[in-house]
């Protein structure tokens, strides 16, 4: 029961960040969502710094999942481009306001880790090495860079598309992919 707890809690908390920010995080607020007393709460999260880190967490294992269903297996079982092709996909899908905000601020300030960053290492085409003049071996990086860009497009901008139009801009990205070879 208490990972049930725990994990209600988490996903009333990216709620009220989706509504209302970050700043509205308070033990009050994320009990009240989740139907739970402010005791319930502080057993899973002492601090409000440990439920913050909690939250992000929790964000980075949702988007890892979703990656994974669209790889159709695990991590250490995907070539490059398998990966590179999940975080395309998953990326061409809206971030929430939760998704974004943690992702820019994703930093445990005790042990110094970047969720994020750690996810994007497994997940999403790094640049070439330096002095690299191909054009081709930028291609997964620049398929990269779109897929974040769709991602904020309309994260931030309130940019729309349907579900036509995020395929189109996915194919194109992918071939861009079929540049890098598998590994």
């Amino acid at each position: 029961m208490r990972a049930s707890n725990k994990t209600r809690i988490l996903d009333a908390a990216v709620r009220v960040i989706n509504r209302e920010g970050v700043r509205a995080v308070t033990f009050e607020s994320v009990s009240s969502e989740a139907g739970l007393t402010r005791g319930g709460l502080l057993y899973h999260f002492p601090s409000r710094e440990a439920l913050l880190r909690g939250i992000d967490a929790h964000l980075v294992q949702g988007w890892e999942a979703s990656m994974q269903a669209i790889a159709g297996k695990p991590t250490a079982q995907t070539t490059a481009v398998e990966r590179y092709e999940a975080y395309m996909r998953v990326s061409a899908q809206s971030a929430t306001r939760a998704e974004l905000l943690f992702m820019l601020e994703s930093m445990d300030p005790e042990t110094g880790s970047a969720p994020w960053n750690e996810a994007m290492l497994r997940w999403a085409p790094s640049p070439p090495a330096a002095g690299t003049v191909a054009p081709s071996a930028w291609d997964p990086f620049i398929a990269r860079l779109a897929a974040d860009g769709l991602w904020i497009y309309e994260a931030m901008y309130n940019g729309t598309l349907d579900a036509a139009e995020r395929a189109i801009i996915v194919a194109r990205l992918a071939q861009l992919l079929k540049s890098e070879p598998a590994s």
